[in-house]
């Protein structure tokens, strides 16, 4: 075998040890150039590229052909020129009437309270949704039987809506018959409320309690709500003694819902819980492409890599940004540089105020997530199980805050200035090195943020 055939066997293997999402980030876009002796070309869109795939998954690819080959392999790379998509050609309407009754070639009816937009197809998979996105997947083919009741729980913007009626249109798909009912809490507690005032409560009963698949969103909004609650109670034992699919979806996991009915919350998690979390640097660019072709839009690929770098808040952010920024030069015909997207996004980029960020509120939030106190992370102990902790805060703190290396190391026990330092440069080494780890630190930037705001 000579070395491309080699580099053909890495990424067939690579393919089947990385998530979809960024197996398609990393090899979507390298290009295998040539080979000498021990040495491999490669070719890569931009030098941001470039820089992120030294850091991040050059030893990943140096390990797979060592033990492949048996040799070390080493990699050069080179810029190549890329051209900017080409826009999609809008889709063509069908008119109803030309297309006849008993035509193989009519198209199913969108279903009428889900967005037809909202597929499991155009559902960019990560990491951070991988689990929530399968589950939906298996619930589709076998609704009723596989995972029911399914809570999906995550921060705002980060794709529940999409996935839960994604999830109701692939049924849909498969099955014209089903009977679909999506609907927002809000308007299932208002819907209550009405039937109530109106004595039209067997109504409403009979409205929820015959449909096949039950797809509730935002449940958080049931809190405090004890009528509507014993409603839904009744409501999901109907559903579920007769194998009929539940979902809900939550901005919080079931544990922290407040002012639930337990027999309520004992039924929600009775089933599959699955999370959706921040998705990492690779998958939010590859969003961002799939978002940017699916609309036509024109820009290239250091744009897309300055947005993916620089927002990290949410997925629907990520959306409001690309939209800005195309709409900029599309209405006032001027050409979208770096410079544009940086002076246009610059509020955007900047964050929350970060005046709003205390130390000690950063501190406990470190603290919860590894089962450990506050008084550890300041303390003197300097086992693994706390030095790694308190380096993580340090770095949340440097990042987040306006605060000096000296103010956060009195914070700490009174640590000098260079011990901050050093633990900030551990933590991105380690961001650069492990994808995994980034991950944990996008979250806690995003639980830090959520708290900040609220």
């Amino acid at each position: 075998m000579n070395l491309q055939d080699f580099w053909n066997e890495a990424v067939s293997q690579l393919k089947s040890e990385l998530d979809e999402g960024e197996f398609s980030f990393v090899f979507s876009t390298l290009e295998f150039v040539s080979s000498s002796g021990s040495k491999i070309t490669l070719s890569v869109p931009s030098a941001f590229f470039r820089k992120q795939l030294e850091g991040k998954y050059l030893v990943l690819l140096e390990e797979k052909l060592l033990e492949l080959t048996g040799q070390k392999i080493e990699f050069a790379f080179s810029l190549r020129k890329t051209e900017t998509p080409k826009p999609l050609e809008p889709e063509k309407r069908i008119d109803h009437a030309d297309v006849p009754k008993n035509s193989k070639s009519q198209p199913r009816k969108a279903h009428t309270q889900l967005n037809p937009d909202y597929t499991l197809e155009k559902y960019v998979v990560g990491k951070n949704n991988d689990l929530a996105y399968s589950c939906a997947v298996a619930i589709s083919k076998d609704p009723g039987n596989s995972y029911n009741p399914f809570f999906l729980y995550g921060g705002v913007g980060l794709g529940k809506t999409h996935l839960i009626q994604a999830l109701g249109n692939a049924i849909h798909k498969n099955d014209e018959k089903a009977v679909i009912a999506y609907v927002p809490a809000e308007n299932f507690v208002n819907e209550f409320l009405s039937a109530l005032q109106n004595k039209t409560t067997s109504a409403f009963k009979n409205k929820y309690r015959n449909v096949d698949v039950l797809l509730i969103d935002d449940i958080h909004d049931f809190q405090n709500k004890k009528e509507t609650q014993e409603e839904l109670f009744n409501t999901f034992n109907a559903l579920y003694e007769s194998k009929k699919q539940i979902v809900f979806t939550s901005d919080r996991p079931p544990q922290e819902l407040k002012a639930f009915a337990e027999r309520l919350l004992s039924r929600l998690t009775r089933g599959m819980v699955a999370d959706l979390q921040m998705p990492s640097w690779e998958t939010r660019l590859v969003i961002l492409r799939t978002k940017m072709e699916a609309n036509g839009m024109k820009l290239s690929d250091d744009i897309l890599e300055l947005i993916a770098k620089n927002i990290s808040t949410n997925i629907r952010d990520l959306e409001a940004a690309l939209k800005k920024i195309w709409a900029y030069g599309d209405l006032l015909k001027r050409e979208i540089t770096l410079e544009v997207v940086q002076e246009q996004l610059k509020s955007v980029f900047a964050g929350p105020a970060q005046q709003n960020i205390a130390i000690d509120m950063v501190q406990r939030v470190v603290a919860e997530n590894h089962n450990l106190s506050v008084q550890d992370l300041k303390g003197k102990k300097r086992t693994q199980a706390i030095t790694l902790p308190r380096q993580i805060a340090m770095y949340l703190i440097r990042e987040l805050t306006e605060y000096s290396t000296t103010e956060v190391g009195m914070e700490f026990g009174g640590r000098d200035h260079t011990t901050v330092m050093h633990a900030v440069q551990k933590i991105e080494d380690k961001i650069r090195t492990e994808p995994i780890f980034e991950i944990k630190i996008q979250n806690l930037v995003r639980t830090v943020r959520d708290r900040a705001r609220s």
